[in-house]
């Protein structure tokens, strides 16, 4: 499984760049794994970002999951109710 990491900052200003920045980065075929252990100052952005790079890889029959999840992402994503989309 390939890893790809998020940045420190993702709030809706850097969003777009992020996920051009991932969608670049992306190993040929093979699950993708996100390494979220860098991320400090994000918003609701960083969740949106990593809903865009899943359905990209889904698309291409690819699976995405995340790991060293910060607390506070954890808690984003039990609030929005994406925790199935978006493993850990």
């Amino acid at each position: 499984m390939s890893a790809l990491q998020l940045p420190e900052r993702l709030t809706h200003l850097e969003a777009s760049a992020c996920l051009a920045e991932l969608l670049a980065r992306l190993p040929a075929g093979g699950a993708v794994s996100v390494d979220a252990a860098a991320l400090r100052d994000f918003d609701s952005a960083a969740l949106a970002t990593l809903l865009a790079l899943r359905r990209h890889l889904l698309l291409q029959g690819r699976a995405l999951s995340l790991s060293r999840v910060p607390p506070r992402l954890s808690e984003l994503v039990a609030l929005y109710g994406v925790g199935e989309l978006l493993p850990a």
